[in-house]
């Protein structure tokens, strides 16, 4: 489990399916992630089962957002190779501009370079994504790219 002065980063549990549900298919998320369908409750309770499995194995992670026992969101590790990985953050939009997303990258990020010993980090986001944009550059990624409408951001740890 990874603390910050808010939030804390942990595990998904069993007990989290209904949030889990409730951001995966909300389809007015869809365009900030790389899924756009609905998933069962069969298939999300497996995905939590399995979400154990240490990234360098599945290579990728999943971090609940919890705040005061509460799952606020997700940080997610994808595309992991020995020395890089992307990010995506959502914070539920009843939780949003409360400083969340910023803690929750910052403690990823220190995750990143202290215990998988990552060199690079990087994530795609929607060029209207201001939020995004602004959340991203303020944490040290820097701006790489643009293609179809998409910024590419990478920090280098």
């Amino acid at each position: 489990m990874l603390r910050e002065k808010k939030i804390k980063l942990r595990t998904l549990l069993p007990t989290d399916l209904e949030f889990l549900q409730k951001i995966e298919n909300d389809k007015n998320l869809w365009e900030y992630g790389s899924d756009r369908k609905k998933f069962t409750k069969e298939e999300l309770t497996n995905y939590i089962k399995n979400s154990s499995e240490k990234i360098q194995k599945a290579k990728q992670f999943r971090f609940v957002v919890d705040y005061n026992n509460t799952p606020v969101g997700f940080v997610d590790l994808f595309e992991y190779k020995d020395s890089s990985a992307g990010v995506g953050i959502i914070i539920d939009e009843e939780y949003q501009k409360r400083g969340f997303a910023s803690e929750s990258l910052r403690l990823l990020i220190d995750y990143s370079l202290e215990d998988l010993k990552l060199k690079n980090l990087h994530c795609k986001i929607s060029k209207s994504n201001l939020r995004s944009i602004q959340l991203f550059t303020s944490s040290g990624f820097t701006f790489t790219k643009e293609k179809d409408n998409v910024c590419f951001y990478t920090f280098t740890l």
